[in-house]
């Protein structure tokens, strides 16, 4: 197990506190510690990435954990974020059955002995959802006020739900077109 996949496993764990501290009602400023806890998990990912590549330690394991804590770290905050009713389910729900679609593809290719690579589209989408949830969990908060003056933070943060809704759907289809060839076969 190389630092990579450590540093991959530690964002795993990032969840479960990020999503006590968001849900939990027993912390004081909730919410803009839940978006620091999810900004430094969402930094893992940059890191993990970075070591992996430069010390040339890519792994079979790193290719499969890294998307899916990716996932699974946005998909717990998009269904936490619905249930403090700061975005619609359906919403989450696009965003998520995107996921489950990539991943139904990446399983299709490697049955057929090919690799979709994560595209420079995905990355960007991830990019501009972690940007969308941190918007969704500080939108509000007294202290951002002074960058962003209060009317003007939530209008910020609805356009980051959507821009991310729209790279999601982009980004998706981009995966689609990419394996269309596989349907072919079948």
């Amino acid at each position: 197990m190389n630092i990579a996949n450590r540093i991959t496993i530690i964002r795993i764990f990032f969840i479960p506190i990020f999503l006590f501290i968001l849900l939990s009602g027993r912390i004081n400023n909730a919410l803009p510690l839940a978006a620091l806890v999810f900004l430094l998990a969402s930094l893992t990912d940059m890191l993990d990435g970075y070591l992996a590549r430069s010390r040339g330690e890519i792994t079979s394991l790193g290719k499969f954990l890294d998307p899916f804590a990716d996932k699974l770290l946005v998909a717990s905050a998009l269904i936490a974020l619905v249930q403090l009713g700061r975005l619609p389910a359906w919403i989450a729900i696009v965003i998520i059955s995107r996921e489950f679609l990539v991943d139904c593809l990446r399983m299709l290719a490697a049955v057929e002995g090919r690799v979709v690579a994560a595209s420079d589209l995905g990355k960007v989408k991830t990019i501009i959802q972690i940007s969308a949830v941190i918007g969704l969990l500080i939108y509000d908060y007294p202290l951002l006020n002074y960058v962003i003056p209060f009317s003007v933070a939530p209008t910020v943060s609805l356009i980051l739900v959507y821009m991310a809704l729209v790279s999601t759907v982009y980004s998706g289809v981009d995966y689609l077109l990419k394996c269309r060839g596989m349907f072919r076969k079948n």
